[in-house]
């Protein structure tokens, strides 16, 4: 008994110590004015280095000093890495979904995020709602029409045995299934893990205290903090830049606004500043409020079109193609191009493209979802996050890529010719070609205007859920700093965005993205090596929880038999 006590006293005082160790060594360095609370070496140097890139991009964009476009070099830096490192994204990817399944249905899928007897602060639907709004949610609006028509054109070298429609969609089901989702579950998993139950701060800094310990505290974790918030801030950049593109085209296509860079700023301005009411409101109010009116949005949207287009064709096209994704997934997931030219260029720019991008995307979708996961089991979290909205997007892309390959073939292939040249436009143009058969202006009208209003409201939660996550990052993992704090960040995002569309329009924002899927490289290694610790450290949780909870149980036995025993 002593020894027992012994043990639980200093287990405390070792978590005392973690926390003593993080005000001395992390949260003492912070900047703490004007009502910020921030690292200054993080936030500043975020801060350089993205006016240093941004200030490249406008100098080389306008051919100045005879420096090369920025787009292009990046373009050459991250063939570079697609050609020499494809393999590293395609074993990491596939890795990824294996250690999800063992987490989730071995023992340790009984481990609970914050211990416990910790409960879910949100319900499954506000849950669910919050994991996929912030995942994909403009993403899905973007390419689900482009992607699908493209694959049926250009014929991809996996799914070959298929038809074409059916081989594209497959196709489309890899990039947008099972492979992101896992990314984002195992890191939202180790965040959450080392935050809530580690008592570390909730920051990738923290993954690495198993190995770093007290070191993480300091500069080093500094370097991989800067890391996450420049891979962060950059691709929320990019997907703001790309959502405000999709807003202005349906805004063209219902009241006629031009596409111009000008528009768009204004409307970016303007969201933002929208962002900023749901960012003051925190998460509760909030990103919660918002994201399960994007799913019901998105439902209705979603069963319109299903209602309105070729709904037996969609639902064929869905379950031949999910059994195609079925029974071909282990070859197309591990497929890499030998000898074909052709093959290896299709690859480099698609799947090991959306690898590496989810992949950098990673600590910001991670990062939320471990903010909105205390509570859950392993088991909970990987299914939730792996499963559910896997499912859902395979049936979002199959009715509105189903949708677009009927108007294409009703167009003589015009829809595929104006979705190479606008994709953002390619939703709207699909809507406005349907085959309905009674009050067909009226519908295009209110398909057009809830696609458009659907694409603002994931701009605001796309905003709003970055704001939290690099807020929490550049905090050095703190999640109570004050609303100006995330306002801030907020705004930020929205500059940089803007900032890019009005300095090299399109072209910015490409050199933007290659930018954020060179860091997918260090991020890949990154997570390969939180794996393994993770797994450790997991073990070691499970058989402390299971005895707390055996503990529990022969304490409720002896009560339920009225027996009277002292448990130490």
């Amino acid at each position: 008994m002593k020894n027992e006590k012994h043990r639980k006293k200093r287990k405390k005082t070792e978590e005392e110590i973690v926390v003593e160790t993080m005000e001395e060594m992390l949260y003492s360095r912070n900047m703490k004015k004007w009502g910020f609370d921030l690292n200054p070496f993080v936030s500043i140097t975020a801060g350089v280095l993205i006016l240093i890139l941004s200030i490249y991009a406008f100098v080389s964009t306008a051919e100045l000093f005879g420096l090369r476009p920025a787009h292009e070099v990046f373009d050459d830096w991250t063939g570079f890495v697609v050609d020499y490192f494809d393999w590293v994204f395609i074993m990491v990817a596939n890795f990824l979904i294996i250690l999800s399944f063992y987490l989730a249905f071995s023992k340790l899928g009984r481990v609970r995020i914050g211990g416990v007897r910790q409960r879910p602060e949100f319900s499954n639907f506000a849950w669910y709602s919050m994991l996929i709004s912030a995942g994909m949610g403009i993403g899905l609006m973007f390419w689900a029409v482009g992607e699908p028509l493209t694959h049926s054109r250009v014929m991809p070298p996996v799914f070959t045995g298929e038809g074409v429609n059916i081989g594209a969609m497959a196709t489309t089901f890899l990039h947008w299934g099972l492979h992101p989702w896992s990314i984002y579950a195992v890191l939202a998993l180790a965040l959450s893990y080392f935050a809530y139950n580690k008592k570390l701060p909730l920051s990738l800094r923290s993954l690495f205290y198993p190995l770093f310990k007290e070191k993480v505290f300091g500069r080093l974790g500094d370097v991989i903090d800067l890391l996450a918030v420049l891979a962060t801030l950059f691709g929320l950049a990019t997907s703001l830049g790309l959502g405000v593109q999709q807003i202005n085209s349906g805004l063209e296509h219902l009241v006629g606004l031009p596409f111009s860079v000008t528009i768009q700023v204004v409307l970016i301005v303007l969201i933002t500043a929208v962002a900023t009411i749901s960012i003051i409101s925190g998460i509760d109010k909030g990103v919660k409020f918002l994201s399960k009116m994007n799913m019901r949005i998105a439902a209705v949207f979603m069963i319109l079109i299903l209602l309105l287009g070729p709904s037996l064709f969609i639902l064929r096209l869905y379950t031949s193609s999910f059994g195609a994704f079925l029974g071909g997934f282990a070859p197309a997931a591990f497929f890499l191009a030998l000898d074909d030219v052709a093959a290896r260029e299709w690859q480099g720019g698609w799947t090991i493209f959306y690898w590496a991008w989810w992949i950098s995307w990673s600590p910001f979708v991670g990062m939320f979802i471990a903010r909105v996961s205390k509570g859950r089991t392993i088991r909970e979290l990987i299914v939730a996050v792996l499963v559910v909205p896997s499912m859902l997007s395979f049936f979002w892309l199959s009715v509105f890529g189903g949708t677009a390959f009927s108007v294409d073939a009703a167009m003589g292939g015009g829809l595929f010719d104006l979705a190479q040249e606008n994709i953002a436009g390619a939703m709207f143009e699909m809507i406005a070609n349907l085959d309905i058969a009674f009050l067909r202006g009226a519908f295009v009208i209110i398909l057009s205007t809830i696609a458009t209003v659907l694409v603002i409201f994931f701009f605001i939660t796309s905003s709003d859920s970055g704001s939290i996550v690099v807020n929490a990052i550049t905090s050095g993992g703190k999640t109570d700093t004050k609303a100006r704090q995330r306002v801030f960040w907020a705004a930020m995002e929205g500059l940089i965005a803007a900032v890019l569309l009005v300095i090299g329009g399109e072209q910015a924002l490409q050199a933007l993205q290659n930018a954020v899927i060179l860091t997918g490289l260090p991020f890949a290694i990154i997570l390969l090596v939180m794996s393994v610790l993770l797994v450790f450290s997991l073990k070691s949780t499970h058989r402390t929880q299971q005895y707390k909870r055996d503990v529990r149980l022969v304490k409720k036995v002896l009560e339920d038999e009225d027996v009277e025993i002292e448990i130490n």
